[in-house]
Order: structure tokens, then C-alpha cells, then sequence
């Protein structure tokens, strides 16, 4: 089965992702699609990359992911294909890899792209890449092997013995409100302790909870989502919009110093 994921900032009015599908079909190998999304919005490589991220691994091994987000970033930008944890990604060298992966990228290679229409270019050059990969051609002939890949730094919790400073690294559809703040990293800090998350000058969350549920509807929760992360939610309603909180937010855990008798 040769599966082509796309996950791309084209939205669904235009013909780009028709364009997409169609060079890959004109190869002439059988393709079964899976749009991931096409909603990402546009140039935002932190949001592409946070859903590729937690969507890829749920896919069989030695599927190709297509990502086409912020193709332009640069006047003469260049374009990868990566063979990682046994999936394939193809994309533009925009920092977006840099922001997927924590391990060191192995097989890296640059493709081969010289096209004078820069715009239909970048869709040809997608096209005959995954065509190159679904014939089963050996990957490293893939294109040269890739140097200095752009790299762009997440932004990281600042921790201390007793507190988390986080921040806001997605609003999903629901406009929960998703943290760069792991379990692992949390419980570490915590240490059994009592706690209390606050955002802009709200009152304090001080539980976690393992469902939408576990509050009445309307009321603010906390827990750790699909994808391992902490979540900002309302229960039937929507924290994004009614706390005003936005990508890049400051949110501080402080972690409580026990009483002694």
C-alpha cells in the first residue's frame, strides 16, 4: 500500500492541492492519499510542524509525508527529503524539520530543484520525489546529501525547583489552549506536590483532570492531551476565546512547598 500523506497551508478553495495529487498520480504508481490537513495557516511552520508531529507515527512505516507550508521563505529556497523512524518526509528546508525532531536526522538529502516558475516548480519537484520513493529507487539517489539544514529553536519552559514557566504553542478547533509543558516534565518539578497553573490574572487551576467531563459544562480544566501535552480546556465551550489567550502566551505552574506540623 503506498500511502502520501499532505499536510499544507492551501486551504480547500484553490486548485494547489488538485495540482499536488495530480503530478503524483502522473508518475504512475497506484496512491492511496490521506490529507492530514490543508487548514494550517499560512506560512505557520510551529502549527504545521505540532501536527505532522503527533499525526505521522499513527500511519504504517514507509509512508511519505508531503508537507508544503512557507515553500517561499527565502529567494531561492531549497527543498528535503528525510527517511526517519522509517516514515519518509518530503518539504521545504524552512526550520520546520528542526521543530519535528528531537533526534539527529540520519538521512538527509537535498533535492534537485532548478525550475524557472519557482511556484509550479516546487509541485514538480514534490511530484517526481515521491515518485522517486514509491518506485522503490534507492534513497540515497535520491538527490545530495543535505549540510547545515535550517534549524529554528522551539521555545522551552524555563523550570526552577518549585515553578513552570510555559507558553502557548497551539489553539486547536476547539480553542483548547495547548502548552509546552510535557507530563514527564511536570511530574519531575511536581513531585507529589499541590499546585497552582495561572494565566493572565484568572484564578488558578489547581487539579488535573483525565476527561472533559470531570468539571461541569462551562467550567475551566486542565489535562494531559493525545499528544502528552498540557491543555487549557472549558468543558463545552471555548477557553481560547473566553480567557483571550493566544500562541505565545506565559503560563506559570507553582508548585506548593508542603506544610510541617
Amino acid at each position: 500500500m503506498n500511502v502520501v500523506t499532505l499536510t499544507t497551508d492551501f486551504g480547500w478553495r484553490d486548485y494547489c492541492v488538485g495540482v499536488i495529487k495530480g503530478n503524483i498520480l502522473s508518475q504512475g504508481t497506484p496512491v492511496l492519499f490521506a490529507d492530514i490537513t490543508h487548514d494550517i495557516e499560512n506560512y505557520n511552520i510551529v502549527q504545521a510542524s505540532y501536527i505532522l508531529k503527533n499525526a505521522y507515527k499513527s500511519f504504517p512505516k514507509g509512508t511519505i509525508h508531503l508537507i508544503s507550508v512557507n515553500n517561499f521563505y527565502k529567494k531561492n529556497p531549497r527543498f528535503l527529503a528525510i527517511f526517519h523512524e522509517g516514515h519518509y518526509f518530503i518539504g521545504p528546508d524552512n526550520g520546520i524539520f528542526s521543530l519535528m525532531f528531537t533526534k539527529p536526522l540520519q538521512q538527509v538529502y537535498e533535492l534537485d530543484f532548478t525550475e524557472d516558475h519557482v511556484v509550479f516548480g516546487v509541485k514538480e519537484v514534490f511530484a517526481k520525489a515521491v515518485g522517486f520513493i514509491l518506485k522503490k529507487q534507492p534513497f540515497h539517489e535520491i538527490g545530495k546529501p543535505a549540510k547545515n539544514i535550517l534549524e529554528r529553536l522551539s521555545l522551552r519552559p524555563i523550570t526552577g525547583k518549585d515553578q513552570i514557566r510555559g507558553s502557548v504553542i497551539h489553539i486547536d478547533n476547539y480553542k483548547n489552549v495547548i502548552l509546552n509543558i510535557d507530563r514527564p516534565l511536570f511530574e519531575r518539578i511536581r513531585q507529589t506536590r499541590d499546585f497552582e497553573i495561572y494565566f493572565k490574572r484568572y484564578d488558578p487551576i489547581t487539579s488535573i483532570s483525565q476527561n472533559y467531563a470531570d468539571v461541569p459544562v462551562g467550567e475551566v480544566l486542565c489535562l494531559f492531551n493525545s499528544a502528552g501535552l498540557l491543555e487549557i480546556s472549558v468543558n463545552m465551550d471555548k477557553a481560547a476565546t473566553l480567557f483571550g489567550l493566544e500562541v505565545d502566551e506565559a503560563i506559570q505552574i507553582d508548585f506548593l512547598i508542603p506544610e510541617i506540623d
